[in-house]
């Protein structure tokens, strides 16, 4: 459905995002994750049309979306992470004020907004003012005018930012409701457990660059495959430490004091050879086990930016 490709983007000489490529199928819920600063709505900005890339291109549907942006928009649904709300309004006057910008007016319109507030589950908030709502209630009807033109593709910056965990709840319902309706959805988020509960794909973006982008359920694999090694040793942590480098299944490793950390990819079988080495090698090891792998251990893995580790190919 959508294609980024070869995207730079500069902020005077700050490089925001730094040949990204991606795409996102029909269909997909896109979960897009990153640490601050690492180009999340910069890119969610520019897939809304509010910014343009210094290069590269963006394609929707196999055309470029800046060939004719005006179509594009029709086709698109943004929900910002801060948005502005009229609250002089009634819900049912801002949900008309939206719909009027795509000329949806009369009864085509009271049909649609029906159907979204009862989506939102606001359906009794219609002659209420938008000033008295919550903050769940305001993301809530934010997303419902998000939906009024019935776009094919729905972009959301941090939706559940700031929700209290029962709001949290409501809000991936919805978003899995829309998505099982066949609405292909991207959304960004810090909460990464949410994310692989309710997306069908994961991205993670580090320094304007994807790292990945894969199924959930890859994803999962490959995060059950990195499961950390931790060895604790009485002395001798250094020498320990250069035994182990270069195992074919050591990803990378690092150390403090007493404890080596070890990203490891092998079997437990497999693991149980680096405890014979260490063994063989008169190591006094004090502890000897692999972590429960998580996707939060995963995303700092391939986002870390600390030097505390050496990678094998640097070493």
């Amino acid at each position: 459905m959508i294609t980024v490709k070869n995207v730079y983007k500069y902020y005077d000489s700050f490089c925001a995002l730094d040949d990204l490529n991606f795409s996102i199928d029909q269909g997909e819920m896109l979960g897009f994750v990153g640490a601050n600063g690492a180009g999340k709505t910069t890119t969610l900005k520019i897939l809304a049309g509010l910014h343009r890339p210094a290069s590269g291109s963006v394609l929707f549907e196999n055309k470029s979306i800046y060939d004719n942006m005006y179509d594009y928009l029709k086709h698109i649904g943004y929900m910002p992470d801060f948005f502005g709300v009229y609250d002089n309004l009634k819900v049912s006057e801002y949900m008309a004020f939206f719909a009027s910008i795509h000329n949806i007016t009369g009864t085509r319109f009271n049909a649609i907004c029906e159907r979204l507030l009862r989506l939102v589950h606001m359906e009794d908030r219609k002659n209420q003012y938008v000033d008295s709502l919550s903050r769940g209630l305001k993301q809530k009807l934010c997303l419902a005018r998000c939906l009024i033109h019935q776009p094919k593709l729905l972009i959301l910056d941090e939706p559940a930012s700031g929700l209290d965990p029962k709001a949290r709840i409501e809000m991936k319902q919805i978003l899995q409701k829309l998505n099982q309706q066949g609405m292909t959805i991207i959304i960004s988020s810090h909460i990464l457990s949410e994310l692989s509960q309710m997306c069908t794909h994961l991205g993670i973006i580090k320094n304007g660059r994807m790292v990945i982008k894969d199924s959930v359920s890859h994803i999962l694999g490959l995060e059950n495959e990195a499961r950390t090694l931790i060895v604790n040793v009485a002395s001798d942590t250094v020498r320990a430490a250069e035994m182990l480098r270069f195992n074919e299944n050591v990803k990378n490793l690092s150390y403090i004091g007493n404890e080596i950390r070890i990203s490891f990819t092998g079997t437990d079988k497999e693991a149980s050879e680096i405890l014979k080495i260490l063994l063989a090698n008169d190591i006094i090891v004090t502890e000897f086990r692999r972590e429960h792998g998580t996707l939060e251990s995963l995303f700092l893995e391939l986002t870390s930016q600390e030097a505390e580790y050496e990678n094998k190919s640097h070493a």
